[in-house]
């Protein structure tokens, strides 16, 4: 009986071994995995000055610790001049590195503060002064900790605090009645340091991946709804030409039998392509939604959006070719749509300004172009403001699926333009990669 509990506690004792092997494995893992060079903070900041402050904070830090680190070392604590320079260098340089690479500047200051330590006490100037850890150290040791916390994993944080934790309780068993209780004060505050950036840091990156998402959710959105629009268009071309081929025998007079069973075939194969495509048309449809069974809008409605600017308390004026020349069908649906799209973006937010909407053709090419007076204390339409974005998304993928081009941003007086380029002949830009 004896021998079967003594069986079942090695086993107990074996498993919490094993535990602990994995755990420390696993934390031995996170510190000595190199980080990748990572862009600094603030490095998206549109202003130079925002993007450069995590330098400049980094070399404060250093200009102002480094003196009087080597000042302390060599008054307070007795400490030879070259060995003082060495490590207050090594405890302090590498807050420039840990703006881009922390965990690599971690190790560093680390082994450079239980040196510190340690030759602090081989000095024998420790009695009354702070010890394991100096002042600076401390200071310098919790600006790390603000750049890890904002650059690494929850488990190389728990990592870094319990060998923060660790050296200070070595260090201080080792001297104890040197030890004034300045490691239990980094411990706490370098864990409550850790703690709260890398939860700043996990909230803006779940904002930046619900943005992403957003983002994502919106262009697949935007591009079914081309592919429902552009589905009418293609279904009367394809109509067309089962109208033609059904009707070639009769119109042309002494047809040979060849060319009658050529057109039944290109009829029949019209007809198994329109039936595919409003297969294709229900997987796009939304649930619950059903088609639109009003005419795709075109050029020709243009001047009704006008109106409808206008009645909305924006001044605006067209200005429409009177010959656009023969304009494809899913160029002017396209064309069309953005007009609506920029028109939409300009009551939404620079109500009241003038507006201006040019379309011509040239060469081969219709110009769209929107453009909007600027509006005391607005933003530009697409920019700055607190919309969706489907706007702009939609003018993208537009353009984008006709092989044109689109130019949008502000103007030098605060105004905003919109400008597309799309082509009045077959020009698709759809790849092998955008049709999977």
């Amino acid at each position: 009986m004896n021998k079967t509990r003594s069986l079942g506690a090695d086993r107990h004792v074996a498993r919490i071994l094993a535990s602990v092997r994995a755990v420390t494995r696993s934390f031995g893992t996170a510190l000595a995995t190199p980080t990748e060079p990572s862009a600094p903070l603030l490095a998206d900041a549109r202003s130079r000055w925002l993007r450069l402050l995590p330098y400049g904070i980094a070399v404060a830090f250093v200009a102002s610790l480094l003196p009087v680190t080597v000042t302390v070392l060599l008054d307070d604590y007795q400490v030879n001049g070259a060995i003082a320079g060495a490590l207050a260098t090594a405890q302090t340089a590498p807050l420039l590195l840990a703006v881009t690479r922390p965990l690599q500047a971690w190790w560093i200051i680390g082994v450079a503060d239980v040196a510190g330590a340690l030759v602090m006490l081989a000095s024998d100037g420790v009695d009354g002064r702070s010890w394991p850890w100096t002042p600076m150290i401390v200071v310098g040791y919790l600006a790390l900790m603000l750049a890890l916390g904002l650059r690494e994993p929850r488990r190389t944080l728990l990592g870094v605090w319990l060998a923060t934790g660790a050296a200070g309780f070595v260090l201080t068993a080792v001297a104890p009645k040197n030890a004034d209780g300045i490691h239990i004060l980094l411990f706490v505050l370098s864990g409550g340091i850790l703690l709260l950036t890398a939860a700043l840091r996990e909230r803006g990156d779940a904002e930046r991946r619900s943005a992403a998402e957003r983002a994502r959710s919106t262009l697949l959105e935007e591009r079914a709804r081309i592919a429902r629009e552009l589905h009418d268009v293609v279904a009367h071309h394809m109509s067309v030409i089962t109208v033609q081929a059904d009707s070639a025998p009769y119109r042309i007079p002494d047809l040979p039998e060849a060319a009658r069973e050529e057109f039944t075939s290109i009829a029949a194969s019209a007809r198994e392509s329109l039936a595919e495509m409003r297969r294709l048309l229900v997987v796009l449809r939304s649930e619950g939604t059903e088609g639109e069974r009003a005419p795709q809008p075109g050029l020709d409605r243009v001047q009704q959006l006008i109106e409808a600017t206008v009645r909305a308390g924006v001044p605006a004026e067209l200005s429409l070719a009177a010959d656009l020349g023969d304009v494809p069908q899913a160029v002017d649906l396209s064309a069309y749509r953005i007009v609506q799209e920029a028109l939409a973006n300009v009551v939404r937010h620079a109500p009241g300004a003038e507006t201006r909407v040019s379309i011509r053709s040239d060469d081969g090419w219709l110009t769209v172009l929107v453009v909007n007076a600027p509006v005391a204390g607005r933003h530009s339409p697409l920019e700055g403001g607190d919309g969706t974005g489907h706007g702009l998304i939609g003018m993208r993928e537009r353009v984008r699926l006709t092989g044109g081009t689109l130019d949008t941003g502000p103007l030098p007086d605060g105004g905003f333009r919109v400008a597309a380029r799309l082509p009045l002949t077959s020009k698709t830009s759809l790849t092998s990669k955008d049709v999977s």
